[in-house]
């Protein structure tokens, strides 16, 4: 990240950044970051990896802080801008924060909070300071960011990425996808995941593209900007979660057909869609590519790693599976005495490169717990490799099941629920029980309440061994999930 953070853009009044109907060139973006770093630095030549976080709206504003937490050689962590004060207290009292950055939306929220711990805090364009006439020098040993994980099975834990791991993960995305400074991106995306950080607005920006932002989802505005994009002399980029996917398909089957060729028409004009940050369902794939006239690129990545295996940007895109290892990326399948599988058989993913973490924050043992005695990355992913392309299977503590001697996966079986027209989403996951160990059952979001669940039953018997077939079925109004959108499974046992 640093090399973006050094270098002279190579067209400073090109735009960087649209947000709140106003543009920033790359040069207003520079001054902007170098004028911030100039704010947290004070009377300091160097904040020495101090952690700031920052609650900041998506947007100009968000872009300036990261940028300037890095000159001052701090490391960012972003805070989640819908999370109650218990969460946010969490992360910052984790990261033993020595400033607090926040919108002045969020004065309210945390200036109590910091004034009774005695934090620093900043609200962004309040202060003015004069720029710093020097920056600190930054090795990229150097930590940057600090981001959390999701904590679905016990506490977040901070995952720690330096600057190298930053610019191998930026830098081998841009190769791999042909990012260019024609690319206009939007950023629909929560700005406390890599998602968002890295794929949407670093690598975009890296490339000497545009990046805008829509703070608040919505269908019928993501529509708006597809159709705007399209008329302009520039390559269209976008990037959402499966969830995302799902409601604009749902938004576009509401409107009327003229308006839907239209739609259609301006989308066929984009360079490229992708698709992460949980599975992508085939039907889901398969109708937004009838709609769009796009098969979207999916990608496997974590908060520890990155991107670490994508789907080619020029070559078959699989539906169901992941892709291949990205350049610079070395990946391997284990079994659970951590030796590697044959050809075809299912084993945990492991990972090696540039691209992954340097520690989780101030657990030594977590950390070493999450790397073999050699090195590799353990991801706790099952995927099988499949013709050269790489299907994942689930996460081995929640997606695997183990019922009845055999080991099933719960992606496999949500696939299957999903073609039946009467469900519209689900999810499968493994029940605690004596007789079987874990018994298979299925949550379902349904488009009729008139599903017959034993006639479902007899469904899905046709199509899957009897040992995968759920043995309880629950109709939900909608299924628990996190930001990215991520179906939180911990959440929903806890239903049955």
């Amino acid at each position: 990240m640093l090399s973006l953070l050094r270098r002279q853009p190579i067209k400073p009044a090109k735009t960087a950044i649209v947000a709140n109907n106003r543009s920033y060139s790359y040069h207003d973006l520079q001054e902007a970051s170098h004028q911030f770093a100039s704010i947290l630095l004070e009377d300091r030549a160097d904040l020495l990896e101090a952690r700031v976080a920052f609650m900041v709206l998506p947007g100009f504003d968000y872009v300036r802080t990261q940028w300037g937490i890095w000159l001052a050689g701090g490391i960012a962590v972003p805070l989640c801008i819908t999370y109650p004060l218990a969460s946010l207290q969490y992360v910052i009292e984790d990261t033993q924060a020595e400033i607090i950055v926040v919108s002045p939306e969020f004065e309210p929220v945390l200036k109590a909070y910091s004034e009774l711990n005695n934090i620093r805090f900043i609200v962004v364009g309040e202060s003015q300071t004069q720029l710093a006439s020097v920056l600190p020098k930054l090795e990229p040993t150097r930590r940057a960011m600090i981001l959390y994980t999701s904590g679905t099975t016990n506490l977040p834990k901070g995952v720690v990425t330096t600057h190298a791991n930053i610019e191998a993960q930026v830098s081998t995305l841009v190769y791999a996808w042909a990012y260019s400074d024609q690319d206009t991106i939007l950023c629909v995306l929560p700005l406390h995941h890599v998602h968002g950080i890295i794929n949407v607005i670093s690598c975009t920006l890296w490339a000497g593209g545009t990046v805008e932002f829509l703070p608040n989802f919505s269908a019928e505005r993501v529509f708006d900007w597809f159709t705007k994009t399209a008329l302009q002399p520039v390559s269209g980029l976008f990037m959402a979660v499966p969830t995302i996917y799902f409601k604009l398909i749902a938004y576009f089957d509401s409107l009327p057909d003229e308006q839907q060729k239209a739609l259609k028409a301006s989308m066929t004009t984009f360079r490229l869609m992708v698709s992460g940050s949980a599975a992508l369902p085939v039907s889901v794939m398969e109708k937004w590519e009838t709609i769009s006239g796009h098969r979207l690129l999916e990608r496997y990545g974590m908060t520890e790693i990155g991107m670490a295996i994508s789907n080619p940007y020029l070559g078959e895109r699989r539906a169901g599976h992941i892709g291949q290892a990205l350049p610079g990326v070395t990946i391997r399948l284990v079994d659970e005495q951590n030796q590697e599988v044959a050809p075809g058989d299912a084993g945990e993913i492991q990972v090696k490169g540039a691209n992954v973490f340097q520690e989780y924050w101030r657990k030594p043992d977590a950390t070493e717990a999450t790397f073999t005695a050699d090195g590799w990355f353990k991801t706790g992913d099952v995927a099988v490799q499949d013709d050269g392309y790489y299907k994942i299977l689930g996460r081995s503590s929640i997606d695997i099941i183990k019922s009845g001697g055999y080991k099933i996966s719960a992606l496999e079986i949500e696939e299957v629920l999903r073609t039946h027209p009467q469900i519209s989403d689900c999810s499968v996951v493994g029940v605690d029980n004596e007789e079987w160990g874990e018994l298979v059952v299925a949550a379902l979001v349904v488009n009729d309440t008139a599903l017959d669940t034993s006639l479902l039953n007899a469904w899905i018997r046709e199509l899957m061994p009897a040992y995968k077939v759920p043995r309880q079925y629950l109709i939900v109004d909608d299924l628990p999930r996190n930001a990215m959108g991520k179906v939180t499974k911990n959440d929903l046992k806890k239903l049955f």
